[in-house]
């Protein structure tokens, strides 16, 4: 279902296209890529530089090689437009440090430590943070799942609360029923006080 319409008439203004793709490999492993690209329809200036309509201001690429468990065995990274021409660029080696990572619980704060803020490129970085839950789609299926442990979605959005009812029915095992107590009151329960009764 679109969007509704906006109350006003309007023009673009800029344009922001990330995409990714998963691919299987003969060797075992796979590849996710991923791309940013940002354009405007008009003419761009800023300083040190500009760009002509429709001219890539930013456009980078990512490319994670993972096994079947989300670790990952290698990462190509390549700056091909960026407003500062020869610097932005420079630093995508630094991408090599994830080496290593598992893609899964704690994979954000992980990217954030090794290549955030001045250790990395901001739109590199915004790219890579996307690929975590990419990745994960890429792997969904096939994965065998270890039925005596929780899988890792679980509790991970509101349709996947362990107290809920999609929870109840696809993953019975895994089922928790939301305890009542005088604190929560016509069956809402606070994040904290959900993870608080899961624990227990």
């Amino acid at each position: 279902m679109p969007l509704p319409a906006t109350a006003s008439d309007r023009e673009l203004a800029h344009s922001r296209t990330i995409s990714f793709k998963g691919y299987k490999r003969v060797d075992g492993l796979w590849d996710v890529e991923g791309h940013l690209l940002d354009v405007r329809p008009q003419e761009a200036a800023w300083p040190g530089g500009g760009r002509a309509a429709n001219e890539p201001i930013h456009s980078m690429f990512l490319r994670l090689t993972v096994d079947e468990t989300g670790v990952i065995k290698d990462v190509a990274a390549s700056t091909d437009a960026s407003p500062f021409e020869g610097m932005c660029g420079k630093i995508v080696s630094v991408y090599t440090t994830l080496v290593g990572t598992r893609v899964g619980t704690g994979f954000r704060r992980n990217v954030l430590q090794l290549v955030g803020d001045l250790n990395g490129c901001t739109h590199m970085t915004e790219l890579l943070l996307g690929m975590g839950t990419a990745v994960l789609q890429t792997l969904a299926g096939e994965i065998p799942l270890q039925p005596d442990r929780k899988p890792f979605n679980l509790d991970g959005c509101h349709a996947l609360d362990t107290s809920g009812e999609i929870v109840a029915k696809f993953y019975p095992l895994w089922y928790r029923a939301r305890a009542v107590s005088d604190s929560v009151k016509n069956d809402v329960v606070t994040p904290s006080q959900d993870r608080w009764q899961i624990q227990q």
